[in-house]
Formats: structure tokens, C-alpha cells, sequence
């Protein structure tokens, strides 16, 4: 059940010298929402994220995250939010237990927690049999598992999800994306951005920027109703064009 905004972003900005990366957005995303936040290499996705995570401030304009807002409360913003980056995340030099206890640690969880939280991590993407072995001789798809169960491991009101799939296969995509959808179901908010079209589909609504615009934002049914296209690539491509 959708309810409360989670995010709430207006006129947004942030300049690099006399660069503007980000230029005045404004969105809002609800609580159990699955986000899609699109665009080309070089559109401010990214440095979008940055201020909405807190590492990054803006020039201008508002945000909150999880009731936080961005400039004054960064500290707090991080530690409601979960995280995975497009590079993986996890220390390849320690097992999937220790990288478990480790970001357990980190996110401030008790001991008995880390241990439960654990237990049911390995449990539910059946890792028994490696659970003692080194991430880095994992394959890349159970990585980015791993990576995305244990940035939800404190239980974040939000999570962001940077380019998530890139580089899995296409059975990998299917399965993360069923994470995905779980874990948007038990009430955390999803916000994900991705450079692949059809994953713009399993999302609630998409917002699609050009040039640090926010050029369109609705559901993937009424974007390819209003650009009168099949498929959500098909937007993209008419945005792109101009």
C-alpha cells in the first residue's frame, strides 16, 4: 500500500562553477514505491543521487529523505537509507559471513542482531554452501545479491539502487528484480536507476532526465500513451532526440 512521501525533492539544483548539473527538479516518491530515476550517461543522475544520500550539498532549492532534510540533516539521511552503488560494494577479501557482520557493525546493529539478520540472509538466497567463502570467488550476479540484501540489513525507510543490474545476466536481472519487488511490498521505497529500457517497465513511475531536466515523469503506461510508443525505449530515444 502506497502512503506517505518518503522524498520529497523541489526545484533542485546543483552547479559546478557556472556548470549546471542538476537543474531545478522537483519530484516527490512515496513510501513502497519503486522509482525509476533514467537517463543518459551525463544527464545528473548521479549527481542527483549524491545530494539525496547526503554526501553531496546542493547549490540551490529543496529535498528530504525519510523526513530528513538534505542540508541539514545529512548524518541522519544515511543512516535511513540503504545503498548500493553501480561498482560493487562488498570487500571481496572477506567471506560472505564477515562482509554480513561487518556493514551489521556498521549500520550499528547489536551482535544477537547481526547474528539473526545473518542466519536469515544466508537462509533466503540459500548460501549455505559458500557462506564461509571469499565474495571475490563469487559470480557477479550472487555479488550484487549479497550487496543489495545487506544494504537492507537495518531495516532503511529507502533504498538507492545505482544501476543495479549492469553486467548480470539476464536470469540475475529477473531475480534481482524480484527483490526488488519484495522488498518494495514490505514498505521500503526503492529508487533505482538503471540503463536498461525494459527495467523501466517493473517500475511504479519513471522520471526521465535530459541535460539535468527533468523532461518526463509518470507510470511507464501513461509515458508511452503520451509519446503514443510501445516501449519505454522508445520515450527515451523521443526525449533524447528532442
Amino acid at each position: 500500500m502506497k502512503e506517505k512521501n518518503v522524498i520529497q525533492v523541489k526545484e533542485l539544483t546543483k552547479k559546478f562553477g557556472d556548470f549546471t548539473a542538476v537543474d531545478k527538479i522537483s519530484f516527490e516518491v512515496k513510501q513502497g514505491e519503486i522509482f525509476g530515476f533514467l537517463g543518459a550517461n551525463g544527464a545528473g543522475k548521479t549527481t542527483a543521487m549524491k545530494m539525496l544520500i547526503g554526501i553531496s550539498k546542493p547549490t540551490s532549492g529543496e529535498a528530504s529523505v525519510a523526513n530528513f532534510d538534505v542540508y541539514t540533516h545529512p548524518e541522519d539521511i544515511k543512516k535511513n537509507i540503504g545503498y548500493m552503488s553501480q561498482k560493487f560494494a562488498l570487500y571481496d577479501d572477506l567471506t560472505v559471513k564477515e562482509n554480513i557482520t561487518f556493514f551489521g557493525g556498521i549500520y550499528g546493529l547489536s551482535k544477537v542482531k547481526i547474528k539473526e539478520k545473518s542466519k536469515a540472509l544466508i537462509d533466503e538466497l540459500n548460501l549455505q554452501n559458500v557462506a564461509n567463502e571469499l565474495v571475490g570467488s563469487l559470480p557477479l550476479g550472487w555479488k550484487q545479491k549479497i550487496a543489495f540484501s545487506v544494504a537492507l540489513l537495518h531495516n532503511p525507510k529507502v533504498i538507492f539502487l545505482d544501476e543495479p543490474t549492469g553486467g548480470v545476466d539476464p536470469i540475475t536481472r529477473r531475480q534481482f528484480w524480484e527483490m526488488i519487488y519484495k522488498t518494495a511490498h514490505n514498505g521500503t521505497t526503492v529508487f533505482v536507476t538503471t540503463h536498461y529500457m525494459d527495467e523501466a517497465e517493473y517500475c511504479d513511475r519513471v522520471s526521465i532526465m535530459v541535460n539535468g531536466k527533468i523532461e518526463a515523469l509518470d507510470t511507464p503506461k501513461k509515458l508511452k500513451e503520451l509519446f503514443k510508443v510501445k516501449n519505454m525505449n522508445d520515450v527515451f530515444l523521443k526525449l533524447a532526440r528532442g
